[in-house]
């Protein structure tokens, strides 16, 4: 992970403070880094770009040489189109009016699987020989007892079958085009010419089988269609005779609408009955009329009654002219008797004449009636005699249904014998003739052709992903390395994860070769050591940032500066004996009184760096045998900086360091120096430091920058804090700027910093020969 993506991860663990101490610690909050992610992924790869570059050679070296050694294969393609089946020739009778077939895609999956058959695929490796082929496992030379590769005796159980089928299988790529009904066969082979005839061979081979399939399903149908015609007939014919049969001893001639007689007279019966009521009731109303006695009704009715029974006319014109007499006579009458008196002779004459003529009235009306009574017997006789013969026919149109059930029984059985055998002969002449025709609706669109260039290896394509895969590979492992890197580098993910504040950062010096074992000072030697660079070259970035420490130590504290200053270290080789040193050095150019005690009472090396020889120290010191003032020697790099050395290594020297005469001599020296930096051993291989650190001041615990794991700092912090050390923050030593880890800080030191150290580098310029040695305790 990326060092300020880490810092954003990492949370502080809480930190035990005593309430009762009179100095306060104060935990420094540490901010989250707000740089772009898109940054802190290009310094990881930046920082990794060795692994990128090597995954990307590597894998585009392997591809690209497994590339040029392939063996070229060629891909020869060719095309058909599987069309709808015609349905003039599948229906040749109603051909005009042919429903519209429904489209079935699985038609066309169907026969892309069967183009993709074993028995297809037997079938062209007979006839191209191709289990003879090296690419088959073939030898290139004929035997006598060579596989047997008929469409008929198909051995699926066979070794050599199945491994000939895959892999002719295996290079054999049948694929349908998206909305078409066209069939892509593809073929691939190192042999340009023989993928094209497998092509071919496939195709012709396909569009032969289907002819042979049509043909043969033609052929069987109308051998079945003429089976069952033999037995349709017989039917036909049996059907027949039972209808006849029947039909004669039932006597029915007719049992249909058109020719049903029976039924038919049943209707005209019915209706003229209906006719002969209709007449009689109206005859019979007359009739009732004319016998009611009144003259006047009588004589309309029976008027009425000739007009409309159509009797003699000159009958009716008599009986009307009498009746217009009559009235004639009566006004005649009237007026005379009016004019002369009833004694008139013309009125006896024409009382006379009233008399006759309806005398004669009444003559007719009888002739009338008499006639209406005849005409309404003779209505009344003809519908008895209508209603008679219909029941008789109601009679025999009830047999006749009777009959008619087993009849029509007879005849719908007749009737579809009938039907299935003109049909059957109907598809029997049509097969007839499909057969003929031999009709196929798959064509050739393409033919294969042997290609000009290989399809495999494809070069540019190989290329192009070797170099994607190398890329993608190197970029994972890059960022797999960062994530799996445990140890601490930045002073960010230092302060994240200790929860202390970073007192700075000591940059990486560089080891002598020639040199390599001495760490002795000479100030007349042109070989340097980083453990006294701070004297050696003040201008040196290293000593500036020695020069930072001392800043950041003195204003650690309320009040005044601190006085002892405890340097310790997680763990060996991490830099604290050369930050003892240095730290006392800069000090001591303040031109203050300063004390280095050397408390590794284990592996000293004060004394061997600052080129003291085997001198009483610390340990003769705090066991009694030397006081303390003759053990402390003044320095000769500084005349303000003294050093207590070690002295000799005791059998325990966790005690004394832990025993009352050591506080003492802390307590002695306090008053006599402005401060005294004590270098102690490693926090987590002894207790030393852990137990000196209740009577410093401050204590700076330095890490190795790309050494020190996480989990070392974090435990190194949880000791110093369970005995409530005041711990003033965190130092990262050996610190490699030129690290993508530290790009912010060549962006910064390169356009603000660069000036302030341009006299060291004119130094390092004069002495090539001068090399930098870093050592840690």
């Amino acid at each position: 992970m990326p060092a300020n993506a880490q810092g954003l991860r990492e949370s502080p663990a809480p930190l035990p403070v005593e309430v009762n101490r009179t100095t306060q610690h104060y935990a420094y909050p540490v901010l989250p880094s707000q740089d772009s992610v898109l940054r802190e992924y290009l310094r990881v790869l930046i920082k990794r770009k060795w692994i990128v570059i090597s995954s990307v050679t590597v894998i585009f070296g392997v591809v690209a040489i497994a590339t040029l050694k392939s063996i070229p294969i060629y891909d020869a393609s060719g095309s058909i189109a599987i069309n709808k089946s015609d349905p003039a020739l599948l229906n040749i009778k109603d051909s005009a009016n042919a429903p519209i077939e429904y489209y079935d895609p699985a038609d066309l999956d169907t026969e892309v699987r069967i183009l993709k058959s074993d028995l297809l695929a037997l079938q062209v490796i007979r006839q191209l020989n191709l289990d003879k082929r090296p690419e088959f496992g073939g030898k290139g030379e004929s035997s006598g007892n060579s596989l047997a590769l008929t469409t008929d005796a198909l051995q699926p159980d066979s070794e050599q079958t199945t491994a000939l089928l895959s892999a002719f299988k295996g290079n054999l790529r049948v694929a349908l085009q998206p909305d078409s009904r066209v069939v892509d066969i593809h073929f691939r082979s190192p042999d340009r010419q023989l993928a094209a005839h497998v092509v071919n061979a496939l195709t012709s081979t396909y569009i032969e089988q289907n002819f042979k399939t049509r043909f043969e399903s033609t052929m069987q149908a109308s051998d079945w269609l003429s089976k069952q015609l033999v037995d349709l007939q017989l039917k036909v014919e049996t059907s027949q005779e039972k209808l006849v049969k029947y039909q004669k001893e039932h006597g029915i001639l007719g049992i249909d609408e058109k020719q049903n007689i029976i039924t038919s007279k049943l209707d005209e019966l019915n209706k003229e009955l209906t006719a002969a009521e209709s007449d009689r009731m109206q005859k019979e109303s007359v009739y009732r009329l004319v016998q009611s006695g009144d003259p006047d009704t009588a004589a309309s009715a029976a008027l009425s009654a000739a007009g409309t029974a159509g009797t003699n006319s000159s009958t009716s014109g008599l009986l009307e002219k009498l009746r217009e007499q009559q009235a004639d006579i009566r006004i005649q009458t009237a007026q005379l008797s009016t004019q002369f008196g009833p004694s008139y002779p013309r009125l006896a004459q024409l009382n006379n004449q009233l008399k006759e003529v309806e005398a004669q009235t009444q003559v007719e009306m009888k002739k009338i009636t008499s006639r209406v009574r005849s005409d309404y017997l003779a209505s009344l006789q003809r519908e008895n005699m209508l209603r008679d013969a219909l029941d008789r026919q109601k009679q025999q149109a009830n047999r006749l249904n009777e009959s008619a059930i087993d009849y029509s029984l007879l005849k719908r059985d007749v009737e579809t014998n009938r039907t299935l055998y003109e049909g059957l002969l109907e598809k029997l002449k049509e097969a007839g003739v499909t057969a003929g025709l031999r009709s196929n609706n798959i064509r050739n669109v393409d033919i294969a052709r042997a290609p000009r260039s290989p399809a495999e290896p494809n070069v540019p394509r190989n290329l192009s992903f070797a170099l994607a895969l190398g890329i993608t590979t190197g970029i994972g492992l890059a960022f797999l390395l960062e994530g799996i890197d445990n140890t601490v580098r930045t002073p960010e993910q230092a302060e994240a994860i200790s929860g202390l504040p970073s007192l700075g950062m000591i940059p990486l010096g560089s080891k002598s070769s020639s040199d390599s074992k001495s760490k002795r000072l000479s100030l007349a030697s042109s070989r340097e050591v980083v453990e006294l660079v701070t004297q050696s070259r003040p201008q040196s970035q290293m000593a500036e940032s020695y020069r930072a420490l001392r800043t950041s130590l003195l204003l650690t504290s309320l009040g005044a500066p601190p006085k002892i200053i405890l340097i310790t270290s997680a763990l060996p080789q991490e830099g604290k004996t050369t930050t003892s040193i240095n730290t006392a050095v800069v000090l001591a150019q303040k031109g203050t009184r300063v004390l280095l005690i050397d408390a590794d009472l284990r592996r000293p090396s004060i004394h061997k760096t600052l080129g003291m020889g085997p001198k009483i120290g610390l340990s003769n010191v705090l066991t009694g045998n030397a006081p303390l003032q003759q053990a402390i020697v003044r320095s000769n790099v500084l005349p303000s900086l003294f050093v207590l050395p070690a002295g000799p290594p005791p059998p325990n020297p966790a005690e004394l360091v832990a025993s009352s005469n050591m506080r003492d001599v802390l307590a002695e020296l306090r008053d006599q120096y402005d401060h005294i930096i004590v270098d102690t051993p490693p926090t987590l291989s002894v207790t030393d430091a852990v137990v000196m650190s209740t009577r410093a001041d401050t204590v700076v615990l330095v890490i190795r920058s790309g050494q020190t794991t996480k989990q070392a700092l974090r435990r190194s912090r949880d000791i110093l804090m369970q005995v409530n050390s005041r711990i003033s923050g965190v130092l990262l030593n050996a610190v490699d700027l030129n690290s993508p880890d530290y790009y912010y800080y060549y962006e910064y030191q390169g356009k603000y910093g660069q000036r302030y150290y341009q006299e060291d580098e004119v130094n390092d310029l004069e002495e090539p020969g001068a090399q930098v040695t870093q050592t840690s305790a």
